[in-house]
């Protein structure tokens, strides 16, 4: 061998051996509480369910569902517990989803009610099949999420549980090389009534080595009041966790789901959500039908209201951009009619008028100046409300709150209001602060409304004055007597919580109605101690 060329192989193979770059990953992936794509563009799924695992001659019904304005289309699949799809059946469904610009959830039936439905399979078997399509599934991660099994458990308890269960079901299609989005349904018939997921979602995640997991509840019968929905949304959004609505219907034999929260609560949260289903319905459920034979001129009442209702699939879907969709650049509405209650030598509570997005709000910046100087983030809040803590007695700061929406984009800033706090622990009276603790479209918590005794004396009473805005009426409440007159509310201590000593504080709550679409809740709460 030439020297020269010896010397030549010495140096491409010194240069074969330095570390390369890590890839970057591909495809859908789960970032916070948002589904990303590859570009780093927020992905929202807008979209239906197709039973394709009894319909198989039904492949007209992806073009139908893109047609009616989805983006996501969430499939049906089986490996064996019914006919099984086949790899060849599989890259059909995928090949007519890109074709038609879908995303394409796949999930296999099989593990539906598993402990409780007999025949049911496990979740290990289910990963046994999505290893025997690995073939057709590598490859499609810009279009295609594995959802690994539909509704894995039922209302029994089993060995292993659903944490366990669920995190070896992921770990083993991680070691088989999937580099996919993985959809985890809940138990409890993907319900969650029992709270497994949402308390031990965090753990699984952990478990998962790309940390690219997304959790999927079904909203039916327990959903059945906005109180309910929001507690669940606000669990994974506090806990910065992706979830998707994987399923819900507007009617379910288990009782009547509020539809219309789930629906306005997904869009303004930037969540993704599935409606049950495109057609095929049986066994009593067929109102669950959003077109009537598989025929979309035939739209059934659940399927207007998914489709072309208010913040539904036609309104709110944005078409991937893998298929050419364009990227979010629309910022929020500007928060509007900023609020200061319950203001205290140290502390204001802060209130507005919630933003719009076509993506969802995923969170707010309030900023805080003094009586003159630029402003700075004073903190963040999830909803449209915030205590800002840490401040001087007797001085005076401005405030100003601006959106985030789920692609980043940033609001124009509210209107600017000025608080001026009070003199201090040594004046000779009460604070008050009043926390919504949840609110849907007709009514709303407010909980807890705190007052403090700021005095250098034991009280012995308080009453608690507020303004409801126009329109609202007090409809129960606790710890306190509640007294109206027309827009004005006191609530005075009951025998048993007006005795505050110094420092000491107590607690009490109400709830309210208001006409719907009225995002208001009330302001200007003001206190006075009785020694």
């Amino acid at each position: 061998m030439p020297l020269r060329l010896a010397a030549l192989l010495a140096l491409l193979g010194a240069l074969l051996l330095v570390p390369q770059p890590a890839a970057a990953a591909a495809g859908l992936r789960a970032g916070g509480t948002r589904i990303l794509e590859a570009n780093g563009n927020a992905f929202v799924m807008r979209g239906t369910n197709h039973a394709h695992t009894w319909y198989t001659s039904r492949t007209g019904s992806f073009a139908a569902i893109k047609a009616a304005g989805a983006n996501t289309v969430r499939v049906v699949l089986s490996g064996g517990r019914w006919t099984p799809n086949t790899a060849a059946d599989v890259a059909n469904v995928i090949t007519l989803c890109r074709q038609n610009r879908l995303i394409c959830v796949l999930e296999n039936h099989d593990t539906t009610g598993y402990g409780e439905q007999s025949g049911a399979y496990t979740l290990d078997q289910a990963v046994t099949y999505w290893i025997g399509l690995k073939s057709v599934l590598t490859g499609q991660e810009n279009h295609v999420v594995v959802n690994i099994g539909n509704e894995p458990f039922g209302n029994n308890a089993v060995t292993p549980g659903w944490t366990q269960a669920t995190s070896a079901a992921i770990v083993r299609l991680r070691e088989a090389g999937f580099e996919h989005l993985i959809m985890v349904d809940a138990p409890n018939w993907g319900q969650d009534w029992q709270g497994v997921m949402r308390d031990n979602a965090a753990t699984v995640l952990a478990a998962d080595p790309d940390r690219n997991t997304v959790f999927s509840v079904h909203m039916y019968g327990v959903y059945d009041t906005a109180a309910e929905i929001n507690a669940y949304l606000d669990a994974f959004r506090t806990a910065g966790l992706p979830l998707v609505i994987g399923e819900f219907g507007h009617l379910h034999s288990d009782g009547d789901p509020d539809e219309d929260t789930i629906l306005a609560q997904a869009r303004s949260r930037g969540i993704g959500y599935l409606g049950w289903s495109w057609s095929g319905n049986s066994g009593g459920v067929e109102y669950l039908d959003q077109v009537a034979s598989f025929d979309p001129a035939r739209l059934t009442p659940w399927g207007e209201r998914l489709f072309n209702g208010p913040d539904g699939i036609r309104a709110t879907a944005r078409e991937a951009t893998i298929y050419g969709g364009s990227s979010d650049t629309t910022p929020p509405t500007a928060p509007a009619n900023l609020a200061a209650s319950g203001v205290t030598s140290g502390a204001a509570t802060l209130s507005w008028t919630a933003s719009t997005d076509d993506t969802g709000v995923s969170g707010y910046d309030v900023l805080r100046a003094g009586a003159s100087g630029p402003f700075a983030v004073a903190g963040t809040s999830a909803a449209a409300r915030f205590t800002a803590t840490g401040l001087s007695p007797g001085t005076t700061y401005r405030f100003q709150v601006r959106a985030r929406d789920a692609a980043g984009n940033t609001s124009p800033v509210s209107n600017t209001i000025t608080v001026t706090t009070t003199g201090g622990s040594g004046d000779d009276g009460c604070a008050v602060t009043g926390a919504v603790q949840s609110q849907w479209g007709s009514g709303y918590v407010v909980q807890p409304v705190t007052v403090t005794n700021t005095g250098d004396s034991a009280t012995a009473g308080w009453t608690v004055t507020f303004t409801l805005p126009a329109g609202h009426t007090v409809t129960g409440s606790w710890n306190a007597a509640v007294s109206v007159s027309g827009q004005n509310v006191t609530a005075r201590n009951l025998a048993y919580n007006g005795g505050l000593a110094p420092g000491a504080a107590t607690t009490f709550g109400f709830q309210a109605g208001r006409p719907v679409g009225d995002p208001s809740t009330p302001a200007g709460y003001a206190c006075a101690t009785a020694p």
